[in-house]
């Protein structure tokens, strides 16, 4: 008895020790990755924020004074402005094509709904540069596939890449194209966790498609909502490579977003320190728009 007891008492020390050396070792892997390419640049880009660091050679400390000229910089605002209008304009663009997609896919009367996941995921798998490469090449003016199609019907060619508001045009339908098939994803998977009975009930009770939709679908994905909202913003916001690909910009820099400027500040111009004071700005403000979604979404949970 005295034997048994003991055994039972000297477990439980084992089963601790394993299952959480295992953890331990996973999270200090991360622990140290993180550090490595999150911390430690953030750190280095924080401190040249406040010096007049040039790329090259030694550097001095200036205070804020990065901050208050990038304040008084009208190229910032810019291209602030315009960071902000393409975000305001693609997020929601991706949110409606990937959510009608996903309903479409999970339908009990869609057909090929697995070949159709695989089309509408390529673009995923494609890198955004070469997405850009080939909008260019649909949406060239002298050279592109729709004005030729265009053309051929008797029309005007379209001035796709001079004219600035088509140019960002075709950059927010590139980009929701682009993004749709990760958000379709998610959508996929919530809605197919949406259990049965609700929609049989709502049947039962006279519920159209469209009403259960609206009463069912749409708050029981509500949080997978949320996700797809908040990472969509933060890529939007942070977007450059397909800005870079399909028109640099332009025309001129009439389309400069603010990652951008970051980029030709600190590269083009040698104005580390500059660029460094930019791109806390930037994460200041995705930091800002990260909390205030998490609050709005744990208010909706609330009710």
């Amino acid at each position: 008895m005295t034997k048994r007891a003991s055994a039972v008492s000297a477990s439980p020390p084992r089963r601790r020790s394993k299952y959480t050396l295992a953890p331990l070792v996973l999270i200090a892997a991360n622990v140290v990755l993180f550090s490595l390419f999150f911390v430690w640049p953030a750190v280095i880009g924080l401190v040249y924020s406040f010096t007049n660091y040039t790329g090259v050679g030694a550097f001095q400390f200036v205070g804020l004074d990065n901050y208050s000229n990038l304040f008084g910089d009208s190229t910032f605002y810019d291209a602030l402005s315009r960071t902000l209008l393409y975000t305001v304009l693609v997020v929601p663009l991706n949110f409606v094509l990937s959510l009608l997609i996903a309903n479409l896919v999970v339908s009990k009367q869609a057909k090929g709904s697995s070949v159709a996941r695989v089309v509408f995921f390529v673009p995923w798998l494609i890198s955004p540069i070469v997405v850009g490469v080939l909008w260019r090449w649909l949406f060239g003016e002298n050279f592109g596939l729709i004005n030729y199609v265009i053309e051929k019907l008797g029309g005007d060619a379209i001035a796709w890449q001079s004219n600035a508001d088509l140019s960002l045009g075709v950059v927010v339908m590139a980009g929701a194209w682009w993004g749709t098939a990760f958000s379709m994803l998610l959508f996929i998977a919530a809605i197919k966790n949406v259990p049965t009975s609700y929609y049989e009930a709502a049947s039962l009770d006279g519920a159209g498609p469209w009403r259960q939709f609206i009463s069912i679908t749409l708050p029981s994905i509500a949080p997978t909502s949320f996700i797809v909202i908040l990472l969509n913003t933060i890529n939007a916001m942070k977007e450059y490579p397909l800005f870079v690909s399909l028109n640099n910009g332009g025309p001129g820099t009439s389309n400069n977003l603010l990652v951008q400027y970051i980029y030709q500040t600190g590269f083009n111009r040698g104005q580390i320190g500059y660029a460094s004071a930019a791109s806390f700005v930037l994460m200041l403000i995705l930091m800002a728009v990260a909390v205030i979604q998490l609050i709005v979404n744990r208010r909706v949970e609330n009710r």
